[in-house]
């Protein structure tokens, strides 16, 4: 199988390296970029935004937020792009990390949970870019690109959901292995 390289490549020091790196993204865009976003635009998150599904969600939405939330939230998407990277790496580098410390089975899945933050990668970009170009016609905003997005969003929320239990599993299993060893030495 093609997914068997990742039990030796990257090396270890590199994974913790792309852990260390895609956290860091994660938190600082967090707390720096879109924490504040969401304090000043109080009702109706990016989350409604993107599971809005129909012009007339987004067009409330769009009242609400007005000029100035609309901005904010445009911000926010431009900055999502690299929250993206942040997230594919350090889902990445988990998968990866946990699944070599895994046998059998739970390895075997684990490799193919690998494609998982990909895949959540290009569902938001494509999500991210059908959000964009609603931002661009607010009076008439498009069905397909309100449809595609919460879509989208959908399919990335279910893989990465997917994939964080895929993790969840595999390192309880691997923390009662690893008792059950120390105990029997």
């Amino acid at each position: 199988m093609f997914l068997d390289k990742f039990k030796e490549f990257p090396k270890d020091k590199f994974v913790i390296l792309i852990i260390i790196f895609g956290l860091a993204i994660v938190l600082l865009t967090y707390i720096l970029i879109f924490m504040p976003i969401e304090a000043a635009v109080p009702i109706y998150g990016i989350l409604d935004y993107e599971f809005a599904w129909t012009p007339d969600n987004v067009q409330l939405i769009f009242i609400t937020w007005r000029v100035e939330g609309i901005a904010r939230q445009t911000l926010a998407i431009c900055w999502d792009f690299l929250y993206i990277f942040g997230y594919v790496s350090l889902s990445l580098g988990l998968i990866i990390l946990i699944s070599r410390k895994s046998d059998g089975k739970i390895q075997f899945i684990g490799f193919y949970f690998t494609l998982a933050p990909f895949l959540t990668g290009i569902l938001d970009v494509i999500e991210n870019t059908n959000l964009l170009i609603m931002f661009e016609t607010p009076t008439s905003v498009s069905a397909v690109n309100s449809f595609i997005a919460s879509f989208c969003a959908l399919l990335k929320f279910g893989f990465l959901f997917a994939a964080i239990v895929y993790f969840m599993v595999a390192l309880i299993t691997f923390c009662i292995k690893k008792t059950r060893t120390h105990k029997q030495q």
